[in-house]
């Protein structure tokens, strides 16, 4: 279980981005829609939507940063890492994974931190220990890594930021040009600057984070951890590099693209949607067995087949 103590080690630049522009906001939905345009109803609903969004970054945060990504438990078992195969044919590297519940089987052990290494589970060097599903590990949220049990709170985290951003980034430029077309109306000299800062760092962080939160939904979409994606070939990443027509994508946990998004962020329990909308849902499964692609062998079988004849 991860103390709260956790909690304090957020990166102390992230927690200034996330609360520097409130100060700034503030002025400007005040200045600009109660003084300026004498908007009340405006100003309630741009400052509800605003630090609603920010209030739900903190929550998902909150969730990344207290909660364990994925533990790998030590299970009682007879086996012995030591004898796990040093040596193996590449058909064989590629063929050997069949779907197994077997935790921890042999070739299944962590040569680092001796625990039994689920499906998808990786080692983070880092940490010094194996994450279920592990995604990456990210030096902002208090040092940690984004696994099974924290990713649709960090997909959420992107979600809301990304959506902050380009909520404060809109008003602000709305505000800025009518600053510009009536110089004299402003109640307060400093306010146009105050939106000009707005406008560029909600600019700036929709297309910074919105980046990543896109390629998130990518990987979600087809299945598949950072990790995964980056490196789609771990077994083979002491052989030189394959060349451009021996690439071949294999996914292989990409069941469609429902099932994919079903198993990050479904939600079976009555009023379910809630808890979605607050923190980014619950993933479904235990992290250690997941439903393969159909194709995923036949995938297997040609880049195996290709290598060999290379080789």
């Amino acid at each position: 279980m991860v103390s709260f103590v956790d909690a304090l080690k957020i990166s102390p630049v992230l927690l200034f981005l996330m609360v520097a522009p409130c100060p700034s906001l503030l002025i400007v939905l005040v200045n600009h829609y109660l003084l300026a345009l004498n908007k009340p109803t405006a100003f309630v609903i741009h400052f509800l939507v605003t630090f609603t969004l920010e209030f739900l970054a903190f929550a998902s945060l909150m969730v990344c940063v207290v909660r364990d990504p994925g533990p790998v438990y030590m299970d009682a078992s007879d086996h012995d890492p030591i004898h796990q195969p040093e040596d193996m044919g590449l058909a064989e590297a590629l063929m050997s994974m069949e779907n197994t519940d077997d935790d921890c089987s042999p070739d299944k052990f962590c040569r680092k931190c001796w625990v039994p290494k689920p499906e998808r589970a990786h080692h983070c060097s880092v940490c010094g220990r194996c994450v279920l599903k592990m995604d990456h590990h990210c030096p902002w949220l208090g040092a940690k890594c984004i696994g099974h049990r924290t990713y649709p709170a960090f997909v959420h985290f992107l979600t809301c930021i990304t959506a902050f951003s380009a909520y404060v980034a809109t008003i602000s430029i709305s505000a800025v040009w009518w600053s510009f077309e009536n110089p004299l109306l402003d109640p307060d000299e400093s306010t146009p600057v105050h939106e000009l800062l707005l406008a560029a760092a909600g600019v700036i962080f929709t297309l910074v984070v919105g980046s990543f939160l896109v390629y998130h939904v990518y990987l979600i979409t087809t299945n598949q951890t950072t990790v995964e994606a980056l490196s789609p070939f771990l077994l083979l990443r002491y052989i030189p590099p394959l060349p451009v027509s021996m690439k071949l994508f294999v996914r292989m946990y990409d069941v469609g693209w429902r099932r994919n998004w079903a198993q990050v962020f479904g939600w079976s329990k009555p009023r379910g949607w809630l808890y979605l909308l607050l923190i980014g849902g619950s993933v479904n499964g235990d992290g250690r067995s997941f439903p393969r692609n159909p194709r995923s062998q036949d995938m297997l079988s040609q880049l195996a087949a290709r290598l060999e004849k290379e080789a």
